[in-house]
């Protein structure tokens, strides 16, 4: 996949093709049942439906149009790793994994697809809303908890995954579910994340200050620093895991076109995704955040729509070559013997440093 020093050549035939190109978000709808329970309807705000088992507001709705993003998002991290042996992960856990934990699960089709890779392990998926499913694997358990909260799994994991969490937490919650992670894994087990960074860039120079898209990112990243919930996860995240004692840790770096402009056939098809993804994902991204913490004060819900209305328009445009960035980053629990050895080193190195009585 294109990394971030290598530009994305733009296909020379896209423009005689462009006018047809606008996938309907309604295409990708699939055939969801709520869960009728107070936390399945949780609170409504300017016509979408967010959580509603904490006190504290999360920015992201968890609705039908929501899980629907959610899904073509699957679909988008599917293909932009559809070259390598297992395109759900990168950590090597091996062939025979016991217990695999998904925070964040969503709409749950990771964990589905992952418990129908190793029948014989058990996938859990933890979200703060229920998943819209009606049918998963017998392995596949789905809870709606709180990860913040101490963690009560009897069982050590082999792996714990999390993806597209950007602004899910403070800064001090993100220290503590990576401590929880730590402690909750099995010697040697495995934590991978796979984050969006929010803003948005092209090679080419055909995305411009005067449009919308350049300060997207920049404009929302500032709204959610106001709400204390960082969207830098993309940038945080190696650090923080590796504060919470991971090593072996490996990071990858994507770029996403925003549209079919690629001239690589697999970008394009991520493109064409990416596009989908943007179009039903965009008020849920942009509706909390600018209504409490907009700028220069909160925004209206009219002048959210306005604004998201420039936005799809750009999308559209052909001769805006834009891309969205990524980072993958997967790290290990080290095993008994080098924790012991680091404790020991640790220990010897604090001993060096303290002052002769």
């Amino acid at each position: 996949m294109t990394d971030d020093n290598e530009k994305i050549a733009v296909d020379p035939d896209f423009y005689s093709m462009a006018a047809g190109w606008g996938t309907d978000p309604q295409d990708f709808q699939s055939e969801t049942t709520s869960i009728a329970s107070t936390i399945a309807r949780g609170r409504l705000e300017n016509g979408r439906r967010y959580q509603a088992i904490k006190e504290d507001d999360y920015w992201g709705p968890s609705d039908e149009q929501q899980f629907e993003a959610f899904e073509i998002g699957h679909m988008l991290f599917l293909v932009i790793d559809h070259n390598e042996e297992n395109p759900l992960f990168r950590s090597p856990i091996g062939n025979s994994p016991k217990n695999i934990l998904d925070i964040g699960t969503g709409q749950g089709s990771w964990a589905i697809d992952v418990a129908d890779l190793y029948p014989s392990a058990t996938i859990r998926g933890v979200d703060i809303f229920p998943p819209p499913v009606t049918w998963m694997p017998p392995n596949c358990v789905f809870e709606v908890d709180d990860v913040l909260r101490e963690w009560t799994w009897r069982e050590p994991f082999d792996f714990i995954h999390l993806r597209m969490m950007y602004g899910a937490f403070p800064p001090e919650g993100w220290d503590k579910v990576y401590k929880q992670a730590y402690d909750a894994l099995e010697p040697g087990g495995w934590i991978e994340q796979m984050e969006l960074d929010v803003r948005v860039y092209s090679d080419d120079g055909t995305l411009k200050k005067e449009h919308q898209l350049y300060g997207w990112g920049d404009m929302f990243i500032r709204c959610s620093e106001r709400a204390g919930r960082s969207l830098r996860t993309h940038e945080t995240m190696r650090g923080a895991i590796e504060k919470a004692g991971f090593i072996d840790v490996h990071e990858e770096k994507y770029k996403i076109p925003l549209g079919p402009w690629a001239k690589d056939k697999l970008l394009k098809e991520a493109g064409h995704l990416q596009f989908a993804h943007w179009n039903t994902a965009l008020e849920g991204w942009a509706m909390w955040l600018l209504t409490h913490f907009g700028e220069p004060e909160p925004w209206t819900k009219e002048e959210v729509q306005v604004f998201l209305s420039k936005v799809r328009a750009e999308l559209k445009d052909p001769h805006i070559h834009a891309y969205e960035p990524a980072n993958r980053v997967w790290a290990r629990k080290p095993t008994k013997e080098e924790e012991k050895a680091r404790n020991a080193k640790e220990a010897a190195a604090r001993v060096k440093i303290e002052p002769s009585p």
